[in-house]
């Protein structure tokens, strides 16, 4: 029997990475899907491709969508990037890293792709717990995008696709995700998290991702891969 497909929205960075390898680990042939929408950060597209080939998705795309067109965030214009921010910080309001209507542009993109591939699953990496704050992470967002998508397109109304969005890091921390990548075999130091890094690639080390990052791994009891692979 072949296997089920599903559709993975893969940025390239640790949280993504984990949800590709979860998805393949459930018995999932994974179409990963990365987008290029005018982001700082797009030397992630160089680490998402390196995932998906290595973890051995059955095929990688990635999707152009201007929304720097749009502004609105500090990963969509010259505004400056939030650094050295604590965790209380992070965790009250919205910072201006928050880019407008992100996650439900990528959804509707993955939707519409799993309604072609006959695909009824989505899997899509949030999380709650050690998050800087964004409204579209959250589980009733998910929820509530899960029962409009059902109701959306041809395949839900005929019937042929009961949709479910996979968020399996939603109630886990930053610690959590690690332990649960590693014990799947992630190569963690091909994944980029950080908002600002260098011309290089290079990780800033002070972004609200990188500090999230670092305590991921801090708590996890172990070195973070990248950081290491980057000092050799």
């Amino acid at each position: 029997m072949s296997k089920p497909k599903a559709v993975v929205l893969l940025s390239g960075g640790l949280d993504s990475t984990t949800v590709l390898a979860m998805a393949l680990n459930q018995g999932f042939e994974a179409y990963a899907m990365s987008f290029r929408y005018g982001q700082r950060h797009s030397v992630e597209l160089d680490s998402a491709a390196q995932v998906a080939q290595q973890l051995g998705a059955a095929r990688h795309i990635v999707v152009d969508v201007n929304l720097r067109m749009f502004g609105g965030s500090a990963l969509t214009s010259d505004s400056d990037v939030p650094k050295n921010r604590s965790t209380r910080d992070m965790a009250h309001g919205i910072p201006v890293t928050y880019v407008p209507a992100r996650n439900t542009i990528f959804l509707s993109f993955a939707l519409a792709w799993a309604e072609v591939l006959g695909s009824s699953d989505i899997f899509v990496g949030v999380n709650a717990l050690d998050y800087s704050g964004y409204p579209d992470c959250r589980p009733e967002y998910i929820d509530a995008y899960e029962h409009m998508a059902n109701l959306a397109t041809k395949a839900g109304v005929e019937g042929a696709q009961k949709l479910k969005i996979h968020a399996p890091l939603s109630k886990l921390t930053k610690a959590d995700i690690v332990k649960a990548g590693t014990a799947l075999g992630v190569d963690y130091s091909i994944t980029s998290s950080c908002y600002d890094p260098d011309a290089k690639g290079s990780p800033c080390g002070r972004c609200d991702a990188c500090l999230l990052r670092a305590k991921g791994f801090a708590e996890a009891g172990m070195p973070d891969p990248l950081l290491v692979r980057l000092q050799q």
